[in-house]
């Protein structure tokens, strides 16, 4: 079940999904990418399997595969799924799974939006930002430019939300 890793922004309540995202770039040095996820659900049992393969993508989603390409394919799942009549067989976490709409942090600082994020169970992710760097990082001062999801998205609590600065 998409639990933990860039997939789990593909979760859908009720089902065990498996999946794995990727990202590349497109070329040497091109700053142009390619990410994707590829999914299968039901995980005991797969009748569907998923695959979304985005070029380049740009504006507010950035271009990692759990930030871009997972909630695509969570989405596709949402709505296949329950069309196809397959078994949720996790109940539970039906019952038990606790969506939050996606603030907007956009404009913020990455101090800001930690503890808007905070308050509303999720987590921050910075891209491309190396363990060295994230030690000398202002968090005070550093604006976010994007984020993935954006703001307005329903996702479950715990989900990563990813920034550009």
């Amino acid at each position: 079940m998409l639990q933990n890793g860039t997939g789990k922004n593909a979760k859908v309540a009720g089902y065990r999904i498996g999946g794995k995202t990727g990202t590349s770039e497109d070329g040497v040095n091109t700053n142009k990418y390619v990410t994707s996820f590829l999914g299968v659900a039901p995980i005991d049992n797969p009748q569907v399997v998923v695959l979304v393969t985005l070029y380049n993508p740009t504006g507010e989603g950035g271009h990692q595969g759990g930030g871009v390409a997972a909630p695509v394919g969570g989405q596709i799942f949402s709505e296949i799924l329950p069309y196809l009549e397959v078994n949720q067989g996790n109940q539970e976490e039906i019952e038990t799974a606790e969506e939050v709409s996606v603030p907007n942090i956009i404009g913020l600082s990455i101090k800001e939006a930690e503890k808007i994020l905070k308050e509303t169970d999720l987590e921050l992710s910075i891209e491309g930002i190396t363990e060295e760097n994230r030690e000398t990082l202002d968090k005070e001062n550093t604006i976010i430019r994007e984020q993935t999801p954006i703001a307005g998205i329903k996702i479950n609590k715990g989900n990563k939300i990813f920034i550009n600065y």
